[in-house]
C-alpha cells in the first residue's frame, strides 16, 4: 500500500531500461504496449512504459491518459 501510494506521488526514477519491445499484431497488449504498439521495462522496479518508436522516447505518463481516454470516446460513438 505505501509502495503504491509512494508510486503514484513520484512514479519511476529509475533510468535502466530495457530494449524497446514491439508486440505483434493480434496478440495480447499490456496498458503501456496498447498506446503505441511498443513499450519498455525499468529494469530496476519491473514498471512498462509506452515507447514511441518515432521520437525515440519513453511516451509521457499523461500523453498515455490522453490517448486512452480519446480511445474509450471513440468506442462509446
Amino acid at each position: 500500500m505505501v509502495a503504491n501510494l509512494f508510486d503514484a506521488l513520484f512514479g519511476c526514477w529509475h533510468t535502466h531500461f530495457s530494449f524497446p519491445q514491439t508486440v505483434r499484431p493480434g496478440t495480447r497488449r499490456s496498458r503501456a504496449a496498447s498506446v503505441t504498439g511498443t513499450y519498455v521495462v525499468c529494469l530496476n522496479c519491473g514498471k512498462e512504459f509506452a515507447y514511441d518508436w518515432q521520437q525515440m522516447r519513453i511516451v509521457s505518463p499523461r500523453k498515455v491518459q490522453d490517448t486512452a481516454a480519446a480511445s474509450l470516446e471513440a468506442k462509446a460513438s
